[in-house]
């Protein structure tokens, strides 16, 4: 995911978003954890993309303020 798409999200999809990758991050830590995890490169995806995602939302709220 690139930041120009995710800046062209609104705040509320921002969230949406992020709140999708952590539950997909706990459940990819739950099958690395039983051994089935298969894409061990999505982990790391799924953390890259969420840190977007709050530097994003923090550079907004420190522009509105």
């Amino acid at each position: 995911m690139k930041a120009a798409d995710l800046r062209a999200k609104s705040d509320d999809e921002l969230k949406d978003q992020l709140l999708d990758l952590r539950k997909e991050s706990f459940n990819l830590r739950f099958q690395a954890a039983s051994g089935q995890l298969e894409n061990t490169v999505r982990k790391r995806q799924v953390r890259r993309d969420a840190a977007r995602i709050k530097t994003i939302m923090g550079e907004r709220a420190k522009a509105a303020s």
